[in-house]
């Protein structure tokens, strides 16, 4: 089973910036689908970005243009890019994996669907 490690965290002025990683301890990276998702008391759970085997991505309409996930495969990571952030990204972010969490068009923004995830950063925006 994956063990999946978050990083990168912290506070930030609103229209500021974020890397956040995700290291994923397991042997067949490649073979794993990978999400972001945020929780918060005011949002909830929140899908933000997955990334599938391909590197096929797709982002939630509240953060696409504004946020990008990547991995690297050869490190067994997994980034998110957060920039011109808001208070309302204020949240405790996590990702997540699944092997089976892909499907032909590509990969699904269903946290349920990610069966790993890992202990989650947190991001504070404010002024």
């Amino acid at each position: 089973q994956p063990q999946l490690a978050e990083s990168g965290g912290g506070s930030v002025r609103p229209g500021g910036s974020l890397r956040l990683s995700c290291v994923v301890d397991v042997t067949n990276f490649e073979k794993y689908c990978l999400l972001w998702f945020r929780d918060s008391p005011e949002k909830g759970r929140e899908a933000l970005a997955a990334i599938d085997v391909r590197g096929n991505t797709k982002y939630s309409e509240s953060v696409e243009g504004r946020f990008t996930t990547s991995r690297d495969v050869e490190k067994k990571t997994l980034y998110l890019d957060l920039n011109n952030l808001t208070p309302e990204d204020t949240a405790m972010y996590y990702c997540a994996a699944d092997k089976f969490a892909c499907v032909l068009g590509g990969p699904k923004l269903v946290a349920s669907e990610y069966n790993f995830r890992g202990q989650g950063t947190q991001v504070s925006v404010a002024s």
